[in-house]
């Protein structure tokens, strides 16, 4: 009988997302019902974004969670490495066995040429999917750019019509027309895979049985089932599990609600209650308890009761659930132990000494001067930036530019917070006094305090966002056409 075996694959391109959590969540339960293992696997072929720091935040937290691996990069295994970064061999060698056998083709086709396509596709009304057809060269060009050394891809071959059925565990059989299929690209022209082709080894080699992911992996579920078929390889089962929704059922993003388990972490929730909360997320237990705990889900895990309406990701519920396992969890010392481990632990508090030593008199100014270091939101209101001389529209605007640079910021430092603030005051031509101004009230909730810029690198990038978000509902709000505006302006900057 095969051994059950399932994992959850990671990009380190920045904070550690709740969805990731959810998905792993559900495949370490379901391997546990079936006796199996579970794999956690980092998908970092992305060498611009990928950061060692960002594996260690999703490892960090997933583990906060309760959530344990069998195999990982951390950890080991028979099937290492785990770190696609460091089996680059190996896909290039099967991408060189696709070409040989016929079912891939180097496409020496520049990005100018490829948007032309595309372009005079979509004026044709077709879908804008690019086949190999479309991407040929004449051999006497494709010759010449060989020769000139021009930089190519490695892309799969696909059929130009008919229908591609793909098998489903909670959807059934899923039918996906070719056309809406491209020639994916497999090698990137720095060697590197592209997620599609290092997953199929991937999973293939781990010797994956089960492949539970998101649904937003659907259309691209024909690509692999292909590329199955071509190496002649036997495909894991599929499994496409809802999207986390917002409460007006738009997708989870950060543009809404902080997504990121730092936050979470951040704001004092209690890992056993927002991994109790993610199991609530399209599944339920045969006795429709609200709470209950890992152990009890993997005891009690059923694939087929997952419901494929999208889940909503409601930060009341969580927040009421969170407030369930503080009272009847905690005594007095597991709170005292829960509060030290969340922020009254030598580790955090000591980054905020050197902030307020120089501030204090007595011992008691301390509570004030360093109370947003304790705190989730701010307790600020529009009279809050009555000091601000900005005019209204031009203070959100500020304030929505800061966030859009600061989700760029791979790594959280001073060093690399400074830059990005100086070139916005440049921008808005104020002085970097009256720039960071509303910034102070918006992380701090005080005009007096300790340094904002010292205050966003001790909170962290998600509470310092969700912050400056914060501090754009109490001014109002960012209308629809605002919005609009700003982002074409801000794309200008770039």
């Amino acid at each position: 009988m095969t051994t059950v075996r399932t994992r959850i694959a990671p990009s380190p391109t920045g904070d550690p997302h709740v969805g990731t959590a959810y998905v792993a969540l559900f495949n370490l339960c379901f391997a546990r019902q079936h006796g199996g293992q579970f794999i956690l696997r980092i998908e970092d072929t992305d060498r611009q974004r990928s950061t060692s720091e960002s594996e260690r935040m999703i490892l960090d937290s997933l583990r906060w969670l309760g959530l344990e691996w069998d195999e990982g990069p951390d950890v080991g295994g028979p099937h290492g490495p785990y770190r696609q970064s460091e089996r680059g061999d190996l896909y290039a060698q099967y991408a060189q066995q696709l070409l040989e056998a016929g079912h891939a083709f180097k496409c020496y086709r520049s990005s100018d040429e490829l948007d032309e396509l595309r372009e005079a596709r979509k004026a044709e009304g077709l879908h804008a999917a690019l086949k190999p057809a479309d991407l040929a060269l004449p051999q006497a060009e494709v010759e010449r750019r060989e020769a000139e050394g021009w930089p190519y891809v490695v892309r799969m071959k696909v059929p130009s019509e008919g229908v591609c059925v793909v098998e489903d565990m909670l959807r059934g059989s899923i039918d996906v027309d070719w056309t809406q299929v491209d020639a994916q690209i497999l090698l990137k022209s720095d060697g590197m895979p592209t997620y599609h082709l290092a997953n199929v080894i991937d999973d293939h080699l781990m010797r994956i049985t089960h492949v539970l992911r998101g649904e937003e992996w659907i259309n691209s579920a024909p690509k692999h089932q292909l590329l199955y078929e071509y190496f002649g390889w036997q495909m894991p089962v599929l499994c496409h599990l809802p999207l986390l929704r917002n409460p007006d059922k738009t997708k989870l993003s950060k543009r809404k609600n902080p997504t990121s388990i730092n936050y979470y972490r951040r704001m004092g929730f209690l890992p056993q209650a927002l991994t109790n909360y993610l199991g609530r997320m399209g599944w339920s237990m045969p006795d429709e308890r609200e709470k209950f705990s890992l152990g009890e889900m993997m005891a009690h895990f059923d694939i087929q009761r997952v419901s494929l309406g999208g889940p909503v990701f409601d930060l009341e519920k969580l927040t009421w659930l969170n407030g369930v396992y503080i009272r009847e969890d905690l005594d007095d010392q597991g709170l005292l132990l829960a509060l030290r481990e969340w922020a009254f632990n030598e580790d955090y508090v000591s980054q905020i000494l050197p902030q307020v030593r120089p501030r204090i008199e007595t011992l008691s100014d301390v509570a004030p001067l360093a109370g947003h270091f304790f705190s989730g939101m701010p307790p600020i209101d529009e009279r809050s930036f009555e000091s601000i001389t900005l005019e209204r529209g031009e203070l959100l605007k500020l304030l929505q530019f800061l966030i859009w640079r600061l989700e760029r910021v791979s790594f959280w430092d001073k060093d690399s917070l400074l830059p990005e603030v100086k070139r916005l005051s440049n921008y808005f031509e104020l002085k970097m006094k009256v720039f960071l101004a509303p910034v102070f009230i918006a992380i701090t909730g005080s005009t007096t305090s300790t340094s904002v810029m010292d205050a966003m690198v001790i909170l962290g990038s998600d509470m310092t966002r969700a912050r400056l978000r914060h501090a754009i509902l109490v001014l109002g709000g960012i209308s629809k056409k605002q919005a609009k505006g700003f982002e074409k302006e801000f794309r200008a900057l770039e």
